[in-house]
C-alpha cells in the first residue's frame, strides 16, 4: 500500500494550493481518507477527512470555510483544496487512509508534503 502526497509548495498569505493524495495497493473506495499536518515543535493535528461513498466530510475548526476535502474513486485519489492560506497553515501535510471514518489510528500514511505560507 502506498499513499503519496503532492502539490505542496510556497505560497503567499491569502493564496491557494491543492494537495493530492494518490493511493495504490488498496481498494480505495473501501477507505476513508484524512489529512493531518505537523509543524516544527508541534504535535500532528487533524485537518479534514472524507468518508468512502457517499463522501461525508469533517473539518477542524481552524480550516472550516477555507479548506475543502474531496475524492475521486476512479483515480484512487483524494484532494485538499486550501484557500485563504495563512502563515499559521505552514506545516508538513500528511494524508492517511483507514476503513473507518475518523479513525482513532489510521492504517496507512503518506510521507508528507511541505506547505509554506510566507510573504
Amino acid at each position: 500500500v502506498q499513499l503519496v502526497e503532492s502539490g505542496g509548495g510556497v505560497v503567499q498569505p491569502g493564496g491557494s494550493l491543492k494537495l493530492t493524495c494518490a493511493t495504490s495497493g488498496l481498494r480505495f473506495y473501501d477507505y476513508s481518507v484524512a489529512w493531518f499536518r505537523q509543524s516544527p515543535g508541534n504535535r500532528r493535528e487533524f485537518v479534514a477527512a472524507i468518508s468512502r461513498n457517499p463522501g461525508s466530510t469533517h473539518y477542524s475548526d481552524f480550516v472550516k470555510g477555507r479548506f475543502t476535502v474531496s475524492r475521486d474513486n476512479a483515480k484512487n485519489s483524494a484532494y485538499l483544496q486550501m484557500n485563504s492560506l495563512k502563515p499559521e497553515d505552514t506545516a508538513v501535510y500528511f494524508c492517511a487512509a483507514d476503513e473507518k471514518f475518523l479513525a482513532y489510528d489510521y492504517d496507512y500514511w503518506g510521507q508528507g508534503t511541505q506547505v509554506t505560507v510566507s510573504s
